[in-house]
């Protein structure tokens, strides 16, 4: 597969889900993307003068069952495109309001194609397409956790989302040992740092806003813990083989 936008587009319904394009915000998308992005719309035979004219007013053809077929592609095209913001750290607010549809559309997207991956990874496994399989899980896990690859790791750790992944490796806790072997004191600073500005400014001066995160980040360091535990463990039980 050519790179993160063909992988992406597999993940997509095959069949028609409900939502509507807009094709300006496709066009604006699509000037955007990198050289191997640009090589998946010629393998899929999407063409980069039909977005322009759709964005300008034209209406998609979808009359005759090829025409229907190519519509298809199109529109799985522009879901991959909100697939690859999600998997960016793009808030699901934010995406939603981007590509000009509901909330709930973008999370049942997200959830829909979760559950489509699963069932390509485990059909690469029967077939014993190892290196596919572990590619195409890798991108179900961002995809999961809404976040880059660097913290694929941090996101693993229960309560934690890719923004909160984000901020403790900004602040240097990037492994999972180092969230679980820190007191559970030094996150709280992490944590108020991963609120919304307006949480920020009210939980300065807020002893009990204070304790309330000092709780989470000791749940936060128990279920790291619990991990880090269940990680060491599976590679005590990976050597012994």
């Amino acid at each position: 597969m050519d790179g993160d936008m063909h992988i992406l587009y597999t993940f997509t319904p095959v069949q028609d889900f409900a939502a509507t394009v807009n094709w300006q915000v496709f066009r604006d998308e699509m000037g955007s993307l990198d050289d191997s992005g640009f090589r998946v719309l010629r393998i899929l035979g999407i063409q980069p003068a039909t977005i322009i004219r759709l964005a300008q007013g034209a209406t998609m053809k979808e009359t005759t069952p090829e025409e229907k077929k190519q519509a298809k592609i199109y529109r799985r095209f522009y879901f991959a495109l909100q697939l690859r913001d999600l998997c960016n750290e793009v808030p699901v607010h934010v995406v939603a309001q981007k590509y000009e549809v509901p909330r709930g559309t973008v999370q049942n997207l997200s959830q829909t194609c979760q559950g489509f991956a699963a069932g390509m990874i485990k059909f690469c496994e029967q077939m014993g397409w190892g290196i596919l399989a572990a590619t195409l899980d890798h991108f179900s896990d961002r995809l999961m956790a809404g976040a880059r690859a660097d913290l694929l790791e941090l996101a693993k750790i229960p309560f934690v989302k890719s923004r909160t992944a984000r901020v403790f490796w900004e602040s240097g806790f990037r492994t999972v040992g180092a969230i679980a072997n820190a007191d559970p004191s030094e996150l709280v600073p992490v944590l108020l740092q991963a609120q919304p500005h307006k949480l920020r400014q009210k939980g300065k001066d807020n002893n009990k806003y204070e304790e309330k995160l000092l709780a989470k980040a000791e749940v936060i360091s128990n279920a790291a813990n619990r991990l880090w535990q269940a990680q060491a463990q599976a590679e005590i039980d990976f050597g012994l083989e």
